[in-house]
């Protein structure tokens, strides 16, 4: 019974184990060469940059869990008359482990300052979603003088329940467990709250999300990353953010509700909010041509 039980577990552990995938392969698939590669503050960034150079320019950034990949139908829509820029952050997709160890949103704030200098952007509008929107808005209330505009979709930041200003959150054995079991029917079990609508999941999409968390170190980032978020009271600071700021979000979100909008309109001053009936928590894909045109407009305008 204890040899049948131990072979048991040993299956299981097989069938369960969830290795990282080869870089080599990871970057023929979801890259254009090595020219989308930067070397920013000590790092290996994935960036693309498309569109016209002497346009005014939007950067990009995405949530926890994703890549820059989120945003590819937002930029076919802003290319034609806006330079784009989006990167995976470090920790996540193929910028792969930020050699530092520092996943806080101030080693953020210095990657992207970075990136922007060594790519000759004096200026740009920054759109953010979720965990970037957070990133995004930190970002805009340090360096005003570095933010034309500010879009922050469904934007990460007030403490929800679980979590406190001024402390690290708790990470348990069950996430910890991420970094060596992530089958993608689980992944896509732990996707589905975020999108109204199933339909929007298809195989390619979870495919994707699937492949650039198992990208060499990504998991074990992203561990990182949720035990060093120590989150502040944002008030002080949201109250600081001069430029042009239009809050998006879906009226479906199930991930941070519509309801934390008020939170930020009351905070960011002259903010305005654009809702989407019957989207869940990525517009970017939910919703990419509604919620992008409607962007660009801000954008634009």
């Amino acid at each position: 019974m204890i040899a049948l039980l131990a072979l048991f577990v040993v299956i299981a552990a097989a069938w369960l184990w969830t290795p990282d995938l080869k870089r080599a392969d990871l970057e023929a698939r979801y890259s254009r060469g090595p020219h989308d590669f930067v070397e920013v503050a000590g790092l290996r960034l994935h960036v693309q940059d498309k569109g016209p150079r002497d346009a005014p320019v939007v950067i990009l950034l995405h949530g926890f869990g994703g890549s820059l990949q989120t945003w590819d139908d937002w930029t076919r829509l802003f290319e034609p008359g806006l330079r784009v820029v989006t990167l995976d952050l470090p920790g996540a997709g193929l910028t792969g482990a930020d050699p530092s160890g520092n996943y806080t949103d101030a080693r953020a704030t210095v990657v992207l300052l970075a990136l922007m200098d060594k790519l000759g952007i004096a200026r740009a509008s920054l759109v953010g979603h979720s965990m970037g929107g957070r990133l995004a808005w930190q970002f805009a209330a340090a360096h005003p003088d570095r933010v034309a505009k500010l879009v922050l979709v469904s934007p990460d930041g007030f403490a929800s329940p679980g979590f406190e200003y001024g402390k690290a959150p708790e990470v348990g054995i069950s996430l910890k467990a991420m970094k060596y079991v992530l089958p993608k029917p689980l992944l896509k079990m732990s996707l589905a709250p975020a999108y109204r609508h199933p339909e929007v999941m298809t195989p390619a999409l979870v495919t994707r999300y699937h492949e650039m968390m198992r990208a060499p170190g990504v998991r074990a980032a992203m561990i990182a990353r949720l035990e060093q978020s120590v989150l502040q009271n944002p008030v002080p600071i949201l109250a600081r953010i001069t430029a042009p700021t239009l809050l998006v979000w879906g009226d479906r979100d199930a991930m941070i509700p519509i309801a934390n909008a008020d939170d930020y309109l009351k905070a960011i001053p002259g903010a305005q909010l654009q809702t989407f009936p019957g989207v869940g928590h990525l517009p970017q894909e939910e919703a990419a041509e509604l919620s992008g045109k409607a962007i660009l407009r801000f954008l634009q305008s």
